[in-house]
């Protein structure tokens, strides 16, 4: 019952009068009063069902609306109030109610605005809406008023509104191509020519404003539309599609054919009670008797334990999510407009109004869920373009890699909603649908580019497939929505789109492999990482480390003052300041480093007070070795130590490069032991079927069962895509056993007798595949029949298929072995006897003295502690590097300056310091030492001098009178070490290993070329890269491909000659694979050895050298190299003297032709450096020759270069 007052305000409104509307002189204020009312509405909105229960809309306010819109005060309140009206009943109550009482409320309101719909499918009420907004937008922004916007606004709102109302599915009861109310509405806005308004609203510039408004309306007005069909209407149908429909009719009549059959049978010509009663034999009652059958025969096939029991109710929280909506084919007229407006919207309108409207959305501009509408144009436009006449310029706005990006986050956005807001996990799980249905139309859409007959648009497509493949988060997509699909929120439809969006995937990918032979993919690593401890003091703080200043020695003084003043007038408290955690993973040792650093940083900050605490804190925390000074130290002594650590360049603890600063931030507020995940990303050669792999699990199984029940109402596209999956994991990766399910034996027994079981000769087929496989595997197994009632995983296919147990005996075989009692008595032993050595390794000394050698050095550390001989491993950790960096005493600086002085003169004068010094430090340590006590000017005077061998045979006559054999040659280097390095390894000096095998062949024609261009500088280049890329390598114990990247023109020329290209390919270098690479690289699989093995061929590849005349060489025909490539240019230049020597003394050569030589040994070294002695004794003022100066095998020096 209406309220008193509403009624009377209703009542002042006007009346009608035949097809007349009268209004009354108050008509405009009972609209203002009608809006008032609705604002102060309770929260079950009844004055809206009340005006909705006495059809004010229908009665007085659409006629006034048509028949007195000059008054434009009155019009502009009564679009308002209509406005107001319209609004979705969600809006209303922000959601469907679950109260009863509510729930009734809502229902009313949503059958009101149902009425409405159905008033507003009028020509006449469009009309006046489109000559409104035609007079609006047909002012200047100059001219224009804000009430203008604001009416434009509201009719847009208006219009969205009621094309928003969903349709009464029980009440209107419409078939396909019959008009429905929303297709009357449609047709009402064609008549009325406001289409025609919507597409100039999304192709204007100047009306860039209204961009969400019209995208929400044209997606409202093809609601339940398929763009397939759509496209396809007014056309003659395909002999394909009319074989589909064929198709689909047999089906339907061989199902009834045999309905009719059976319900023959089931007529029996006796009465009931003459059935007569069957025993079944082997099927057993409630008791130990037989199953009595009560029935006649014809009814045993269907016979089931569940006949007569009721119907097992099923949770609401377990049940299967319902579809969101259904499409339907409207009437001919309706979509034939549809069509035509989809049309000029792609030419016209689409790539503006979408670029647009992602603009707003990445800059926030749009309400929230906005996205929907973006992603459903997307998908609904591009497949339109995709079924009518396929033109991808008309879509190029949304055809980028950068819109995979878009739907990749949203997607993974709702998902993980989908998650948590558990409330509103339906309504996700909707949004969620479109993201995929826009993801799979741009895989259609680029798929359906490799047949375009242009050229360039193949290309677009091949470089937009090179992208998505390559990373790695589109890849594992897929992977993820099946592994967490859930029936209950997400619907069928769901299911469906994500098998079809899968295979078009893969057979993109699989094609996209075969036709690339190696394809470079994108692989993310995840590393847990330990956080170091960020401390309280500002010191130490993470982002505030102070700089190491240019000038110790300038800022020393002030704060020896400060150290001198804060030792005699105050007291130092020593609980202040705590330099060790005992709770922390980071080992002693470590904190112990670190504790210099931080008393180095609070002499630096200039805080003398708290660096003199933390030495003492720290010197009683490591009282040993005297490293924080001795206790009896005073006070001008820890000044002076103080100054020593000021001035050291100690080691700094980096911090890992994956972390950005934003992460840093927040780690700083979180607990030290925490692991941190750090993502390292990397390059890997795809292969299809370790990907294919991945989809090897009992969830995606699940997932493409559930779908492969409905196989009857699935369309045959469907079908093939589950069974081409299927087909993936049981014959390409011979998985069958995973497929062995109950349910789906099940499922395949429903198919074997279905009736139109021949229309789905695949699935059949199939079927018969893995059942066959089944069986042969129940001959050598006959357990599989009790494995079909479990889902199963690749492990435990693989012990069906090999045998149970099969996985045991490896892990078993993986496990140490049992300690016996004789092992555990020798352990103790030697343990007692060498764990108070100091000096000494204990696990070492054990494992060396060890009947055993199978034992590896953490099963003994974890057998010391099972027998309670140590507390925990960590008393057993290895000392890290960096942990020993102590200052240098007085003491042993002394020690090493007369070391110094005592091997200055041998041919090794580091190896022997490091021998003989008392404190054991690094060659790297003890090298810069000697730097900074003036003891040597240059770094290569410490390098390893060889002596030559007596005897050696020369290369050509056999002998070299010109060249002492007992002389030293100094340009011999150490194999295993670079002194200039900072490096932290073992003290001891492995000798160089020996590259074995031979060097890469390079024909000769091709090293003439080479010659002839003069790639001199490029090949110098080439081969210290190769030097370098295999030092790296056997550093980090890890291969990967490795770029080569020209830094000078002339290199960057060599590249780009072909036959400097086919020198590359002949040392095994990769060109460029795709558009992503630019450089030349490396490969993974090239080892160390390899790699100098392709150096030391590009020795001989070189060319000869160009030289001048030298007036004061003994030979006029000598020429000189200004730049030699390395000893073997040297060798040729020997070769030179002593064929011109030969020819004026006429002396024959006794060595005949010579072999081609590779430095892979130390004898060939020798005979090298002894053409190049030759060529220095011969001639004094020849340049010296060339050095290759190595680290560990061949390394080339920048200086050098």
């Amino acid at each position: 019952m209406m309220n008193c007052e509403l009624l009377a305000t209703c009542s002042a409104l006007g009346y009608l009068e035949g097809d007349i509307y009268h209004k009354e002189p108050d008509c405009l204020e009972s609209v203002k009063d009608l809006i008032r009312y609705l604002k102060y509405e309770d929260e079950t909105r009844d004055v809206r069902q009340q005006l909705g229960a006495a059809q004010i809309l229908q009665g007085d306010l659409l006629p006034i609306l048509t028949q007195h819109r000059q008054d434009k005060p009155l019009l502009d309140a009564v679009i308002r109030l209509m406005v107001n009206l319209t609004q979705p009943a969600l809006l209303c109550f922000g959601k469907v109610p679950q109260d009863p009482n509510f729930r009734h409320h809502f229902l009313q309101v949503l059958s009101h605005l149902q009425a409405y719909k159905e008033a507003f499918a009028n020509e006449k009420t469009f009309g006046v809406l489109s000559e409104t907004l035609y007079e609006l937008l047909q002012l200047g922004w100059e001219e224009r008023q804000e009430e203008d916007n604001l009416l434009i606004e509201r009719i847009l709102l208006l219009v969205r509104n009621i094309l928003h109302v969903p349709a009464d599915h029980d009440q209107e009861k419409n078939v396909d191509d019959e008009a429905s109310v929303h297709d009357r509405l449609l047709w009402a806005m064609h008549l009325s020519g406001l289409d025609d308004l919507m597409l100039f609203l999304a192709s204007s510039m100047a009306e860039q404003q209204w961009s969400l408004h019209v995208l929400e309306i044209v997606s409202l007005m093809f609601r339940n539309q398929n763009p397939e069909q759509l496209a396809m209407t007014g056309l003659a149908r395909s002999a394909r599609e009319q074989g589909a429909d064929v198709a689909e009719l047999e089906i339907l009549r061989q199902r009834e054919t045999a309905e009719k059959k059976s319900r023959a049978l089931q007529r029996s010509s006796r009465h009931s009670r003459f059935g007569g009663s069957y025993v079944i034999q082997g099927l057993k009652s409630i008791g130990d008797r037989d199953v009595v059958f009560h029935k006649s025969l014809h009814n045993f096939q269907t016979y089931s334990s569940d006949m007569g029991k009721d119907t097992r109710y099923v949770p609401r929280r377990r049940q299967l999510a319902q579809e969101s909506s259904l499409q339907r084919r409207s009437a001919l007229n309706v979509r034939l407009f549809l069509r035509d407006f989809c049309s000029e919207f792609l030419e016209n309108c689409y790539n503006r109004l979408m670029g647009l409207v992602k603009d707003h959305l990445l800059r926030e501009k749009a309400q929230q869920h906005d996205e929907t509408y973006y992603l459903w144009a997307l998908a609904f436009f591009m497949t339109f373009n995709r079924a009518s006449n396929f033109r991808p310029g008309l879509v190029s706005e949304t055809l980028s890699v950068r819109t995979f990006h878009f739907i990749e986050q949203n997607l993974t956005n709702y998902y993980e909603m989908m998650l948590t807001d558990r409330k509103e996990a339906v309504s996700w799980g909707r949004r969620m649908h479109l993201a995929l249905k826009a993801y799979q139309e741009l895989l259609a859409t680029v798929n359906k580019m490799d047949t375009s007959a242009d050229e360039a648009v193949r290309e677009s497509s091949r470089i937009i497939k090179n992208n998505v493949f390559y990373i790695m988060e589109y890849r594992e997509l897929f992977l993820t929505l099946f592994r967490k699909f859930d029936e209950t929120r997400q619907p069928l439809s769901y299911l469906r789109d994500l098998v079809e969006t899968t295979h078009l995937f893969l057979k993109m990918l699989e094609r996209f492999c075969r036709s690339r032979g190696n394809l470079m993919v994108q692989n993310k690593r995840r590393r847990r990482k330990k956080k170091k401890k960020t401390h309280t003091q500002s010191t130490a703080s993470a982002g505030n480390v102070p700089q190491l200043p240019e000038d110790p020695e300038a800022m020393w003084p002030a704060l020896a003052e400060q150290l001198k003043l804060c030792a005699q007038n105050s007291k130092l408290t020593l609980d202040s300041v705590v330099p060790f955690d005992a709770a922390s993973e980071v080992p002693v040792e470590e904190q112990r480093t670190e504790a210099m650093v931080r008393i180095q940083d609070s002499l630096v900050a200039g805080q003398a007070p708290e660096a003199l605490t933390l030495l003492r804190s720290a010197r009683e925390v490591w009282p040993e070795g005297d490293i924080f000074g001795s206790p009896d130290f005073s006070l001008e002594e820890e000044v002076e130590l103080l100054r020593q650590i000021f001035s050291a360049p100690l080691p700094r603890q980096q911090e890992p490069e994956e972390h950005d600063g934003e992460e840093e931030e927040g780690e700083e507020e979180e607990e030290e032991e925490e692991g941190l995940q750090a993502v390292q990303v990397l390059e890997k050669e795809f292969i299809f079927l370790d990907y294919l792999k991945r989809f090897a699990s009992s969830a995606v199984v699940k997932a493409y069962v559930l779908l492969l029940q409905n196989y009857q109402k699935n369309s045959p596209h469907t079908n093939h895509c589950v069974v081409k999956m299927l087909h993936r994991l049981a014959h390409d990766l011979k998985m069958e056993a995973l497929l062995f399910q109950i349910s789906l034996f099940c499922l395949f027994n429903r198919l074997f007798n279905d009736p139109a079981s021949g229309a789905y000769k695949e699935l059949v087929t199939f079927a018969r595949y893995v059942l066959a496989k089944f069986f042969e595997l129940t001959e050598v197994n006959h357990k599989a029949f009790v494995e079909l009632l479990f889902w199963k995983n690749t492990a435990v296919v693989r012990e069906m298929t090999e045998g149970y147990g099969s996985l045991d005996a490896e892990s078993s075989s993986r496990k140490p072995p049992k300690w016996n009692p004789e092992e555990e008595k020798q352990l103790q032993e030697l343990y007692l006897a060498h764990k108070d050595i100091e000096g000494e390794d204990v696990i070492d000394a054990i494992l060396a003295r060890l009947n055993t050698t199978t034992r590896s050095r953490k099963q003994v550390i974890h057998h010391l502690v099972q027998l309670g001989l140590a507390d925990s491993i960590k008393d057993f950790q290895r000392q890290r590097k960096g942990i020993n960096l102590v200052l240098w005493t007085e003491d042993q600086e002394l020690e090493l300056q007369r070391l110094f002085e005592e091997f200055q003169d041998s041919d090794d004068v580091l190896g022997h310091i490091m021998k003989n010094i008392t404190a054991k430090r690094s060659r790297a340590r003890i090298v810069e030492k000697l730097l900074s006590l003036g003891l040597v000017a240059d770094r290569r005077e410490l390098h390893k001098k060889r002596r030559r061998k007596p005897g050696t045979p020369n290369l050509l006559d056999g002998n070299d009178p010109l060249k002492d054999p007992d002389q030293e040659d100094p340009e011999e280097e150490e194999d295993d070490q670079l002194l200039g390095e900072d490096s932290e390894e073992d003290e001891e000096d492995p000798e160089a290993e020996t590259i074995q095998g031979t060097s890469v062949h390079i024909p000769h024609s091709l090293r003439e070329i080479l010659q002839e261009e003069d790639f001199s500088a490029p090949i110098l280049w080439l081969q210290s890269s190769l030097i370098r890329i295999a030092d790296d390598r056997e550093e980090d114990g890890c291969s990967q491909p490795v770029a080569l990247v020209p830094l000078t023109e002339e290199n960057e020329d060599a590249m780009e000659n072909q036959d400097f290209q086919k020198l590359l390919r002949k040392l095994g270098i990769r060109p460029p694979a795709s558009e992503q690479e630019s450089f030349w690289r490396v490969p993974a699989k090239l080892s160390p050895a390899l790699l100098r093995r392709a150096a030391a061929s590009l020795s001989q590849t070189g060319p000869e050298p160009q030289s001048t005349d030298h007036p004061e060489q003994g030979f006029s025909k000598e020429k000189e190299a200004p730049a030699p490539v390395c000893p073997v240019a040297a060798k040729k230049r020997k070769i030179d003297l002593e064929s011109a020597d030969g020819e004026a003394g006429k002396e024959p050569s006794s060595s005949g032709p010579q072999k081609e030589q590779i430095l892979d040994s130390d004898g060939e070294e020798e005979k090298n450096e002894k053409k190049n002695k030759d060529l220095i004794d011969s001639d004094p003022d020849s340049p010296e020759p060339p050095r290759i100066h190595k680290r560990r095998r061949f390394l080339i020096e920048d200086e050098d270069d």
